[in-house]
């Protein structure tokens, strides 16, 4: 399978705590790949390593830009330059601008494919504002598809919440990612909720060509998803497999359940 990102003993530590040790991962074009493990096992340590919030102390985190055969290795660049190689991400907490409308949300996304500098924000040149035009458009056919149009006027506070998580994926998908990276997409949900995110993850995957790495606990929507899951547990890796495999795996069903097994 072609990769698009491979993650090589990623180790991470914070002063005497390993929260990281010698993690290995990778992600295949059009693939979904789940990061599970229980509360504290450095999931959320390992989105931040690869997104460029922690520096990894060790091991390197590549990428495979669509269209190009040699890795770039992403170690240590900025948030914003991450984003701009094509890794986009959502958070636990939803991270939204509560007082702006749902479509000026989505075109903050947009602000990393943009050209126009200050100077063309001040002037309101003709190339500037037909970069604006061009950045609404995008934004408001992000959201159709996502399923969020009738609310585009509406401030981002007043969503459902069920909306305003659909909405930091309409946000990411506007960076263009050929890479998005889900933290608990489903946390807070109801059934209804989680069962529509469930069909927009796939439908992401399927019809806009782009890969998923997420981190989820709701573990009936980890096994619809995933076509491989990856267990860490004390910031090791444990074991990874398609869903099947770790299901039964008595590994995982230690970590998760503190029973002893045989294995």
């Amino acid at each position: 399978m072609e990769p698009v990102l491979k993650v090589q003993d990623l180790g991470m530590n914070f002063g005497g705590l390993r929260a990281l040790d010698a993690v290995d991962l990778d992600v295949g074009k059009n693939e979904i790949v789940a990061l599970i493990g229980p509360n504290g096992a450095g999931k959320t340590t390992f989105f931040n390593c690869i997104t460029g919030i922690y520096p990894p102390t060790e091991g390197d985190v590549l990428i495979f830009p669509q269209g190009k055969d040699r890795p770039k290795r992403i170690n240590g660049l900025k948030p914003n330059k991450v984003t701009e190689k094509g890794l986009a991400r959502t958070f636990q907490n939803i991270r939204l601008f509560p007082n702006m409308t749902v479509l000026e949300n989505v075109m903050i996304g947009r602000h990393c494919r943009m050209r126009a500098g200050v100077l063309g924000a001040v002037l309101r040149g003709r190339s500037t504002m037909r970069e604006e035009k061009a950045a609404v458009m995008d934004s408001y056919a992000i959201l159709e598809k996502i399923g969020l149009d009738p609310f585009v006027n509406e401030f981002a506070k007043n969503l459902p919440y069920g909306a305003q998580r659909r909405l930091e994926i309409a946000r990411a998908m506007a960076t263009e990612p050929f890479l998005l990276l889900l933290d608990e997409p489903a946390a807070g949900m109801n059934p209804n909720e989680t069962r529509d995110l469930d069909k927009l993850i796939k439908r992401i995957r399927d019809e806009e060509g782009i890969s998923i790495l997420l981190i989820e606990h709701d573990m009936k929507l980890v096994m619809s998803l995933s076509d491989r899951i990856f267990v860490v547990d004390y910031g090791k890796k444990i074991a990874q497999g398609t869903p099947e495999e770790i299901r039964n795996n008595p590994a995982v069903i230690k970590a998760y359940l503190g029973e002893e097994t045989d294995a």
